[in-house]
């Protein structure tokens, strides 16, 4: 391969054309040999407009190559208006789609990729404007004559996609005839390599006008019967359609660099023109066509034996099927006498000539054989043509579905041809993708894949789309599905998202409501995190998701550091041993310190700013932390202290009750507090443990359910008052500053004052004050309409988040928790 000519990487594509509205059905239709050309009946091409006089014809065929969705086009997604996309040549809104898809397919969001994107585009004439708008003189005249031209004139049918997409590097038009929009791809390369743009589309469409109806048949022109056949001994004419493709490309460096889904590669391109060494105008020349292929084989910088298949121009004319395989015989066999070597075919007999758009479509199609291995048969082959003498060429037509293996341990190769009336050639010489680079092993967590689109029905569509590609693409990892929806999409209104470990699972979660996280960007919640204190602590809380998420690992790994401990021992170990370390206060409140800083720090580098937060106990000081309170250091320090001096204060007991803290309080004796008011029917009292024993015996005589909690410890309530002085001195001792960031105390049930924050009494308090979480749950939820706040419990397992859901107003979104509970995945 020519080292001096780097390689322009296919890293997107994106088509429709008769029978096929993406590039998967498509490849569907040529592996079974599909003809997707329809045949009207009499009364059908009546009701469509044609004069009968005109189908009495006996030259008349009633074929046409039809384009489906041709009347469709969704105008708010490009920000045009109705009218606008009724003024529109649908060559130009068809393009514009497919711009965009093929950008998507690549994973290119314009609006966030570093470099200039270009525009290479192919079409037919307009008689999109001539054929409608400009026979309609009310719509001509409230329209204005530029309106008009500017959505229907070729000229602006690539600086219209720069526009609506936001590209800014070269936009062209090319116009080329039938060979147009592999000029295009020429162009394009040749501007990558040049420096010109980063990224860059090309391609071609066509829509015959009017659409949808038959043709009179002009010998040797198009074909009589309907049926295209390249090569074949019963080739009379091609058969006219209309399609649109377009790749995206980039210099195979940059590629590999960004890591891009590479389809194939151009590695030698040309294009050239007959002149006048012909017999007219319209006439192919064997001498032209030969020139272009050689110079595309020279530039490539390979031998013609090691290409094994060219998708041939082979419009089913006796006259250019037989001059252009002379050509390429020529081209192809120079150096080698050997015969029937090479595979050639033409997609023209599965869909018809699609003219501007036909060399793209092409170039496609021997994309797609060479990523399945597979070469799809030409069909309405039958035998060669008389005048085409294959068998004395290095080729043969391929009429059966042809395994494609590549020789002597070389890759892939194959030649695409593209044949302009006027004598414009283009010939690309392709090559299979580079080996992609074994994946790391999977780490086994799940995927967040996100999804967005511009209505509620395209989302759900989309989601469909997207289940059905991970149904059926075994090769594709999910974890880079997730980067590319995150990284390489646009962000519309309407957003879905998903978790899943598998493509299976996530197939399932996407196209089922119930498992899909579903919302309006235009009306965000405000996000509200739930730091939860002692209890929620596990062995191995967190382990999974540190060895997932380096951000989360780096921020537990830097408090255990200050604490002097090792993370690994002390929070993630789920041995044996593990329960009783964690079941003292001394180590569960500084570890669920750690894990807490850690969640939140992760969920502000995903992007998610908390716009108020709750502290459960120990989960308070994390609050404030967070805000900006206490520097961390201060705060971890503080929080092992806080658990050495619940652990040595006088023995306590908890008891959890199924009445609300106003019912039970007066029957409560003396020594024994309300801990925790979780909910209006649920609470927590605490105290010596002769008081709450005799506390459980007098609400179980009245019929109230009560469990008591296994710990030696009573937090929140008075019995702690001996060592509210000395954590108060501890508080006092370090720098505090006015949170940054909306606090809601627990203790009050209202958000912190800038003076109560960073008051030491306040913390002194905390210990022997009760935390009053439901009624602190109703005072944020109070501060707007009942689904502005989405709560995420921020910690290990999802108590709160259930605790939560119990004080929220009907209508409101329901609590999510960041990490499992024990046991529960």
């Amino acid at each position: 391969m020519n080292e001096t000519v780097e390689p322009i990487a296919i890293v997107g594509l994106s088509l429709r054309v008769p029978g096929a509205a993406s590039a998967e059905e498509f490849w569907r239709n040529l592996v079974v040999g599909a003809e997707s050309l329809t045949r009207f009946t009499h009364a059908e091409l009546l009701a469509r407009g044609v004069p009968a006089e005109q189908l009495d014809d006996p030259a008349y065929v009633p074929v046409a190559a039809v384009l489906d969705g041709v009347d469709r086009f969704d105008a708010e997604l490009f920000g045009m208006s109705p009218r606008d996309a009724e003024l529109t040549d649908p060559q130009q809104r068809l393009f514009l789609e497919h711009a965009h898809a093929a950008l998507t397919d690549a994973g290119c969001d314009p609006a966030r990729y570093d470099g200039e994107i270009g525009v290479y585009a192919g079409g037919n004439a307009d008689l999109y404007q001539w054929l409608n708008v400009r026979r309609n003189p009310r719509a001509l005249a409230d329209a204005g004559e530029l309106r008009v031209s500017l959505g229907n004139k070729p000229d602006y049918l690539a600086s219209t996609v720069a526009f609506r997409l936001g590209l800014r590097g070269p936009a062209m038009t090319v116009q080329t005839a039938c060979s147009s929009s592999l000029v295009a791809v020429h162009l394009a390369a040749e501007a990558l390599r040049s420096g010109e743009c980063d990224t860059a589309l090309a391609g071609g469409v066509c829509v015959e006008l009017p659409h949808g109806v038959g043709y009179v048949a002009d010998e040797g022109y198009t074909s009589a019967d309907g049926h295209c056949r390249p090569f074949d001994a019963d080739a009379d004419g091609t058969v006219y359609g209309s399609g649109v493709g377009v790749v995206v490309l980039k210099r195979l460096s940059d590629a590999l660099a960004d890591g891009d889904d590479i389809r194939a590669l151009v590695i030698g391109n040309a294009v050239n023109n007959d002149g006048s060494a012909k017999a007219s105008f319209t006439a192919p020349s064997v001498t032209g066509q030969v020139e272009v292929v050689t110079q595309a084989l020279a530039v490539a910088g390979v031998a013609p034996r090691s290409v094994g298949y060219v998708e041939a121009h082979g419009t089913g004319t006796v006259l250019g099927d037989s001059i252009e395989l002379a050509a390429l015989s020529t081209a192809y066999g120079r150096r080698t006498a050997e015969r029937g070597w090479c595979g050639v075919g033409s997609t023209k007999a599965n869909i018809g000539h699609l003219s501007a758009a036909g060399g793209v479509i092409g170039l496609i199609k021997t994309v797609l054989s060479m990523r399945h291995r597979l070469i799809p048969p030409t069909v309405n082959h039958d035998r060669p043509h008389p005048d085409i003498d294959v068998e004395a060429s290095p080729f043969y037509v391929v009429s059966t579905l042809t395994k494609w293996e590549p020789e002597d341990q070389r890759p892939l190769r194959a030649g695409v041809s593209s044949l302009g009336l006027g004598g414009t050639n283009a010939h690309l010489v392709l090559q299979e993708a580079p080996p992609r680079v074994s994946p790391e092993p999977d780490h086994g967590g799940g995927e967040l894949l996100q999804v967005s689109a511009a209505t509620p029905d395209a989302l759900a569509a989309a989601c469909a789309r997207l289940a059905e590609r991970l149904t059926g693409a075994p090769d594709v990892e999910l974890r880079d599905v997730a980067y590319t929806l995150r990284e390489g999409r646009p962000a519309y209104r309407h957003r879905a998202a998903a978790v899943a470990v598998d493509r299976g699972r996530a197939a399932a979660a996407l196209t089922d409501p119930k498992r899909r996280a579903t919302g309006d960007a235009a009306a965000p919640p405000r996000v509200g995190l739930l730091l939860p204190g002692q209890g929620a602590q596990h062995p191995g809380m967190g382990a999974h998701l540190a060895a997932t998420e380096p951000v989360f690992a780096a921020a537990v790994d830097e408090c255990a550091a200050i604490l002097g401990w090792d993370a690994n021992e002390m929070i993630f170990d789920a041995g044996p041993g593990a329960d009783e370390r964690l079941a003292g206060p001394a180590v569960a409140q500084p570890a669920l310190f750690a894990v807490e800083y850690a969640l939140a720090t992760l969920w502000r580098h995903w992007g998610v700013t908390p716009a108020a937060m709750i502290g459960h106990s120990v989960g308070e000081l994390v609050a404030a932390t967070v805000a900006g309170v206490f520097d961390l250091p201060d705060a971890l320090r503080l929080a092992a202290a806080r658990g050495r001096l619940v652990q040595a204060a006088p023995e306590g007991r908890m008891l959890a009750v199924q009445r609300g803290a106003d019912e039970i309080a007066a029957l409560l004796p003396d020594g024994v507090a309300v801990a925790i008011s979780n909910g209006t029917h649920t609470c927590v009292v605490g105290g010596a443990p002769e008081p709450v024993a005799a506390a459980e015996v007098l609400l179980r005589e009245r019929g109230i359910g009560c469990t008591p909690l296994r710990s030696p410890y009573a937090m929140h309530v008075p019995l702690l008052a001996a060592v509210r002085d000395e954590f108060a001195a501890l508080v006092a001792a370090v720098p505090r500053r006015a949170p940054d960031l909306p606090v809601f105390s627990a203790a009050t049930a209202a958000p912190f004052t800038d003076e109560q924050i960073i008051d030491p009494a306040y913390w002194a308090d905390q210990l022997c004050r009760p935390v009053r979480f439901g009624a602190t749950v109703a005072a944020l939820a109070a501060t707007g309409a009942a689904d502005d706040w989405l709560l995420l419990e921020c910690g290990p397992g999802r108590q709160l988040a259930g605790l939560a859901r119990l004080s929220l107003p009907a209508g409101a979104r329901a609590p999510l928790r960041t990490l499992p509970a024990p046991g529960s995945g």
